[in-house]
């Protein structure tokens, strides 16, 4: 694919609210974008909302070093580089849960996402 002319995008957590709004309007504009999620359907519904657009959907767990260094191999297989990182996924853990008797895991699972997965992604 010739991508000298176009702008090349990685936005994570695409499959719902910011990230998927944000992905949208890059694609509408004519960039190309990598859209990065948990949940390989939500990234297709992003896609099909801007038709006739460049994409690659690509399951990911930012949390994991493993699928954001895929992430990152196949955007930049697909498309030659990344121009912008929108470094969006994220978790807010249990609803309703006082932090008192929030368990370590879940409040360990919010770190991996919103904080470790931000560095990952950065760092990629």
């Amino acid at each position: 694919m010739d991508t000298k002319n176009v702008r090349i995008a990685v936005v994570t957590g695409a499959g719902s609210g910011i990230g998927r709004a944000v992905a949208v309007e890059l694609l509408r504009t004519g960039w190309s974008v990598a859209l990065a999620g948990r949940r390989t359907e939500t990234l297709r519904e992003t896609a099909a909302l801007a038709p006739g657009s460049t994409s690659l959907a690509v399951r990911t767990d930012v949390s994991h070093p493993d699928e954001v260094a895929a992430l990152f191999a196949a955007t930049v297989d697909r498309f030659g580089r990344v121009d912008l990182l929108f470094n969006n996924a994220g978790t807010f853990g249990p609803g309703g849960v006082p932090v008192e008797e929030l368990p370590y895991d879940a409040w360990r699972h919010v770190v991996d996402t919103n904080l470790n997965g931000a560095f990952l992604c950065a760092q990629a």
